[in-house]
């Protein structure tokens, strides 16, 4: 007895039989042993129009169908199933006319055979394996190519995930996600402790739809998640699902945290959405959590981005004040409240990365050294990316504040008799206003020009050119990140004459400001790979 495998399962081959005289499906059904060939008969018809019905119903690989049928003839049949069908089966025609233009009418509809009446049982057998050959090699051609698309469609997939972007890549993952426009999106994250295909495959099959496994992805850590569309999953079908799969899971003594993120906008959403699931997996996996989380049920009125911008703010003016004792108060009460939020420990590492960051632009704005201000701290604890816990994170940012808090005042009481020094500060901070050379030096008690000779020591530039580099660099800033008019830009900026603005600006960048503007928001900004925090 021959099978056909199916998915890894063997499996019996279908076929169909159709002709208008019972007696003669009679005969095909009990005289041809179908089953030595891999073939089971599933269903017979009288007329092509039954024959198109219980081909839609039992999807038959083979149908073997009179020539000669009232309404609809089998070769009108043949016609009719390659309209209606993706993937229509084979046909082997039988006919009692010894016919050429009937046989040549056939091989022109790719008829697979063409025999006579009555037929050659060994004849017919031959057929059928030729036939059922045939099957197996174009079923597994066509498995290669779904899974050559698979691997496609999961490879874009994973570089949306880990933060890559580009007009290309986004193009080419709206046409093969099916995500073209702005559908709203989730994301669905599973970490079960399990072989990742194993749990792939219990996780698929609770979907039906095919688009729900070309949206699946493993990513760097091994845990699968999926994709979703809102409009095709609305979340009170998601909760259901995941609640059942959380309970499989638990009862196969694998139990998971099942993670979904809010609801999000279009592809570029999708890195964001990964990283709230990635993010509440880690902070319930470290507290020692299992089971399933829907972040829309979860209360938190700001993302994580804002929230640890914020607390980055709150350590920096606890700092520039230049005491210790109120920036360890400060530290406390920050990392308490960071603690028992959502946030997961990488987070929280990339958060004292930014808060060091921070510090040293202050420390070396002031005139300090940066780098042997961090070889310094970091002698006993090490850098904050090692750390391995929320304890041994916490001594470290109150010394790291600490020893800044410091270092600043110090460095402050030391440029409070550096004029040079105050009047550059001044620039940094005032370059947005109308300012001359004329008047800092009438507001510094400087002779104007050698006010100029020792800028330009000092900075290497001009005060003029100066000044402009750093109301350029933020007409740059504000030209990427915001929609305002280039108008309204060069007035922000400090330049009251937008013409005069648009001068200097293609003078100094090589394009005008709106190109530049265009070019940036064509290309998109580049994305940091990983959460982004204060600047």
């Amino acid at each position: 007895m021959k099978f056909r495998k199916r998915g890894g399962m063997a499996v019996m081959l279908q076929v169909l039989l159709v002709d208008d005289e019972p007696w003669v499906l009679e005969g095909l059904r009990t005289m041809v042993n179908w089953e030595e060939h891999g073939f089971q008969v599933c269903g017979e018809a009288l007329d092509g129009p039954e024959a198109l019905a219980k081909m839609q119903e039992l999807r038959p690989e083979l149908v073997v169908t009179d020539i000669h049928m009232p309404v609809i003839s089998g070769l009108e049949l043949i016609e009719r199933s390659k309209r209606l069908f993706a993937r229509p089966p084979k046909f082997v025609i039988l006919s009692g006319y010894d016919d050429f233009n009937y046989a040549l009418t056939a091989m022109r509809q790719r008829v697979a055979e063409y025999l006579l009446k009555p037929i050659d049982e060994d004849e017919f057998g031959a057929i059928l394996d030729r036939l059922g050959l045939m099957i197996a090699e174009e079923r597994e051609l066509e498995q290669s190519k779904l899974r050559k698309q698979t691997l496609f469609k999961n490879n874009l997939l994973n570089r949306l995930i880990q933060g890559e972007d580009g007009l290309q890549l986004e193009q080419e993952a709206a046409v093969a996600l099916q995500l073209g426009g702005e559908p709203e999106l989730q994301c669905m994250l599973f970490d079960a402790g399990m072989d990742p295909q194993p749990l792939k495959q219990r996780v698929l099959s609770y979907f039906s739809k095919p688009a729900d496994a070309d949206r699946s992805f493993l990513d760097g850590s091994g845990r699968f998640g999926m994709i979703l569309r809102t409009d095709e999953m609305p979340q009170p079908r998601i909760e259901e699902m995941g609640l059942a799969i959380s309970s499989e899971l638990s009862e196969i003594g694998s139990p998971a945290v099942i993670a979904v993120s809010r609801v999000g906008k279009g592809i570029r959403s999708i890195r964001e959405l990964y990283l709230q699931t990635l993010e509440t997996v880690k902070a319930k996996r470290e507290k020692g959590k299992t089971g399933f989380f829907m972040l829309c049920h979860l209360p938190q009125p700001y993302s994580s981005e804002d929230v640890l911008k914020g607390k980055v703010e709150l350590l920096l003016a606890a700092v520039l004040q230049g005491d210790p004792g109120s920036t360890g108060a400060v530290v406390e009460e920050v990392f308490g409240a960071l603690a028992s939020s959502q946030i997961g420990l990488e987070t929280l590492r990339a958060f004292a990365a930014n808060v060091e960051l921070t510090l040293c632009r202050r420390i070396k704005k002031a005139g300090g050294d940066a780098d042997a201000f961090m070889v310094r701290v970091q002698g006993n604890e090490g850098e904050s990316n090692g750390i391995s816990d929320y304890a041994a994170l916490k001594p470290y940012l109150l010394k790291l504040c600490r020893e800044a808090s410091l270092l600043l005042a110090g460095l402050r009481r030391k440029n409070e008799n550096n004029t040079i020094f105050q009047v550059i500060q001044y620039v940094d901070e005032e370059f947005r206003s109308k300012l001359k050379l004329q008047t800092l030096a009438k507001q510094f008690h400087m002779n104007p020009t050698y006010l100029g000779q020792v800028f330009k020591k000092e900075t290497g530039k001009t005060f003029n050119d100066y000044l402009n580099e750093k109301r350029l660099e933020e007409a740059k800033r504000l030209l990427k990140r915001t929609s305002m008019k280039i108008s309204d830009i060069a007035l922000q900026v400090g330049y009251p004459n937008t013409d005069y603005f648009i001068s200097k600006f293609k003078q100094s960048i090589g394009m005008l400001p709106s190109v530049y503007k265009s070019e940036f928001q064509h290309d998109g900004p580049q994305k940091v790979k990983g959460p982004r925090l204060a600047e």
